[in-house]
């Protein structure tokens, strides 16, 4: 499927799309033919294709948009680097099933969590053991299949052999980066009270610099980019990404269910350590810091519970602060833009990413 340039009919809304679809068209492809190449017909295989399959099937392709965006500050993407970028999403569903499992999430866009679906098959199919860790285990395996797929989707794209090469080393990195900010973000929820300063690099590792920065880089870097258009792209990601870690943090809490798909306050529910919460706890005079310290205290959280925290929390300021944050991010990211030459096209559809990541309701 081609991706169209932008048009002043149909702005960079009609190229994202495009370019949704044209890499959603690829991933179907090349999961199908993994599943069938990699697979069996026993029952538990079946259901595992069938998890593997329905899961690419949602989510907004940022991080593909990004490698795409990236590319085409060099020049037009082929389909080489359609397929290229779409590795970069096999590699966020890999690190959804994580972060589905270490949070215990029992929804994702919507619908049952892998680890909910294979339990639930486990308990139907009268198994011996917990349908629970049954449930948890599988979908341990299930990422670890695209963490497999996702690079050997990169390196059969058919992107060439020199621009593999350059690529790989931050491919690796971006990979290691991510397990390490997974790590240090169960160590901050297990934190009474982690810093800013410990949240936001999580955020930058684990979220901000492999859903922006890493896959921009990438993309660029594929179709040759040099090294000062390199250093502004990164520079821009690091503050775009961040905004949209931000910004995760406030659906995260604030969000509403139509949107996210998820409860709302399902940060809270989770005992999570983003900075908002940080921002709450540091910016809490003595009463709200008393009673920010009661709930915490809690073994759960029922509706109410969640309602005199989220109201409690904006009675802090955190909430309007970490919107100023998020400003002044994606203000960052614009300077950034502003020091390389680029064509306006390319500019625009970083400007829109960038609005995309920074002001999105779910």
């Amino acid at each position: 499927m081609a991706i169209r340039a932008s048009t002043s009919a149909d702005g960079v809304d009609g190229w994202r799309a495009d370019a949704r679809a044209a890499v959603a068209d690829e991933i179907r492809r090349f999961v199908g033919a993994r599943s069938r190449d990699h697979l069996g017909p026993a029952p538990e295989t079946r259901l595992l294709a069938d998890v593997l399959g329905r899961f690419v099937e949602g989510g907004k392709y940022v991080r593909s948009a990004f490698a795409l965006a990236g590319w085409a500050c060099v020049s037009a993407p082929t389909p080489a680097a359609v397929r290229a970028a779409g590795s970069l999403e096999l590699l966020h569903c890999f690190a959804l099933l994580q972060d589905d499992v270490m949070d215990q999430s029992p929804r994702r866009r919507g619908s049952p969590t892998a680890h909910v679906v294979f339990a639930e098959w486990h308990r139907g199919q009268g198994l011996a053991g917990s349908p629970s860790r049954f449930g948890e285990s599988a979908a341990v395996l299930a990422g670890d299949l695209f963490l497999v797929w996702a690079e050997q989707m990169l390196r059969e794209s058919g992107v060439g052999e020199a621009a593999l090469a350059r690529v790989l080393p931050r491919y690796d990195r971006m990979r290691s980066d991510l397990a390490v900010g997974q790590l240090r973000d169960l160590v901050n929820d297990a934190r009474r009270q982690p810093t800013l300063h410990d949240v936001r690099a999580v955020a930058r590792a684990k979220s901000g610099d492999y859903t922006v920065r890493g896959p921009l880089e990438l993309g660029a870097e594929l179709a040759g980019a040099s090294p000062a258009l390199l250093g502004a792209l990164g520079q821009y990601g690091a503050a775009v990404g961040e905004a949209f870690q931000l910004r995760d943090d406030l659906l995260g809490l604030f969000g509403t269910p139509d949107r996210t798909g998820k409860p709302v306050g399902e940060d809270l529910l989770a005992r999570k350590a983003t900075a908002v919460m940080v921002l709450a706890r540091e910016r809490a005079d003595t009463a709200q810091r008393r009673e920010l310290a009661r709930l915490d205290r809690l073994p759960t959280l029922d509706r109410s519970d969640v309602d005199d925290y989220l109201a409690l929390v904006s009675a802090t300021g955190a909430r309007e602060h970490a919107e100023r944050l998020v400003e002044q991010r994606l203000r960052d990211g614009m300077t950034a833009l502003s020091n390389v030459v680029l064509s306006d096209e390319a500019r625009r559809r970083l400007v829109h990413l960038a609005d995309l990541c920074g002001n999105r309701n779910e």
